[in-house]
């Protein structure tokens, strides 16, 4: 019987998994709306007073996205206010949705992640993942990957698609 032999383990392609840069941090929501009359009045005094007495420990050491459930018509400052007082306790504070924090998130991560290591490589972008990864991040990853990679492909060794192939010169 002949040996079993992994070819894509043994080839030159590099894997690059963005799951690998999914935040470690708690990721927590915060609707600004219960602090506003009838969830869609702001009054500036009470605003301002339930921000102070509000406990901010639960937020300690998260990645926060801030939002407004209602259709409340809020004025810049108020995200502006209640950020201020995130700030000291969260790690990172987005105005929007989890989605909205993943993108900003994954945008400082990108850009900051040195990809020399894959400098002329054949690379895939693995393409399943248990984490809700926003279609943006592969966009961005493809973005600056092309700067490095000979090509890039998505999905897995055995079923990928061809993003990517740069041009022999």
């Amino acid at each position: 019987m002949e040996e079993i032999v992994n070819k894509v383990a043994n080839s030159a392609l590099k894997v690059f998994d963005l799951e690998d840069y999914f935040p470690k941090q708690p990721i927590k929501t915060l609707d600004i709306s219960h602090w506003l009359l009838e969830g869609i009045v702001l009054r500036e005094k009470e605003f301002r007073a339930a921000l102070k007495d509000f406990d901010w420990t639960p937020y300690q050491g998260s990645l926060v996205a801030m939002y407004c459930s209602t259709d409340a018509i809020l004025p810049a400052w108020a995200f502006m206010l209640v950020s201020s007082y995130l700030q000291p306790v969260a790690l990172e504070v987005t105005q929007g949705n989890k989605e909205t924090l993943l993108l900003n998130y994954y945008n400082k991560t990108i850009q900051a992640l040195d990809f020399e290591m894959y400098r002329d490589q054949p690379v895939i972008v693995k393409g399943c993942s248990k984490q809700p990864i926003p279609e943006q991040v592969y966009v961005m990853a493809t973005q600056k990957m092309m700067n490095y990679a000979r090509s890039i492909m998505f999905g897995e060794a055995c079923s990928a698609v061809p993003i990517f192939k740069r041009q022999k010169i």
